[in-house]
């Protein structure tokens, strides 16, 4: 096994395909990241949290799949779904990769868990397509993203009338995609406070949806960037760009805090 290890290493004179092996320092960053990843997934089976793996661009997509589906979910998820994988539906792929997971997870006997966006990358995946001379990962127009998405929610959601051991997280800040998503949790019988189902947005973005949300008996989530300014605000204008369906809606929300500004500090509102 070592020999053919180090044979896969090893670069042919002028070739420009990389080694199909990791090299020593690779293996132990590999080794370092699933120790740390025990670490946090230790923390949340203890405080029955779920921990959600976030995704990056598609050429780390293959990487943490398998971290986090081939590796940890056959051993955190027998019970319950304890770590979620990132479906990223702008990827033409994202509809197989989700059959996949479905499938191993069935054949393994483990909970799955996916958080499905729609994807915050777009225009680095296209830079990279063109210079490296391969096919676009990502969908050419946003309607084919938005339709995609719906689809796998559609699809996800369907699942759950024959099985019990499948959760989702739908995380979008789409009105019309979280409008679709209860409205098949109605048509397939799923219980709003189900805990296999539940929808995420950003602290600060689309509050009036998450707090619907909430007083109809949904599980919402608010997700809170943490970290330095520098680190935490790319982060924050990816969403952005993500979700300018969102931002085309501002107008609308801030209508909403106005009026419920004026609600409580009317002389009506306030008792005697």
């Amino acid at each position: 096994m070592q020999k053919l290890l180090r044979i896969m290493r090893e670069k042919k004179k002028g070739s420009d395909f990389p080694p199909l092996a990791l090299e020593e320092d690779e293996n132990e960053q590999m080794k370092s990241v699933l120790k740390r990843m025990e670490t946090l997934l230790q923390a949340a089976k203890e405080r029955s949290v779920r921990l959600m793996i976030d995704a990056e661009q598609s050429y780390f997509q293959p990487a943490i799949r398998h971290i986090a589906v081939d590796l940890l979910m056959p051993r955190y998820n027998q019970r319950s779904p304890l770590i979620y994988n990132t479906l990223q539906c702008y990827l033409k792929d994202s509809a197989t990769s989700l059959e996949v997971d479905l499938a191993l997870s069935a054949r393994r006997g483990f909970c799955y868990g996916a958080k499905l966006v729609r994807g915050a990358y777009m225009e680095q995946e296209r830079k990279l397509a063109l210079k490296k001379c391969y096919k676009d990962p990502v969908f050419a127009e946003k309607s084919d993203t938005d339709a995609n998405y719906d689809r796998l929610v559609d699809s996800f959601l369907s699942r759950m009338r024959e099985s019990n051991r499948i959760s989702l997280l739908v995380a979008t800040h789409n009105e019309r995609s979280i409008q679709l998503a209860t409205k098949r949790m109605e048509e397939y019988g799923i219980e709003r406070s189900s805990n296999q189902v539940a929808f995420g947005q950003l602290l600060g973005m689309c509050d009036h949806i998450s707090f619907t949300l909430g007083r109809a008996g949904y599980g919402a989530y608010k997700y809170v960037p943490y970290g330095p300014v520098g680190e935490v605000l790319p982060y924050l204008l990816r969403r952005a760009n993500e979700n300018k369906s969102m931002l085309e809606g501002a107008d609308r929300e801030r209508l909403l805090l106005g009026k419920e500004l004026k609600r409580r500090l009317s002389p009506f509102s306030v008792s005697r």
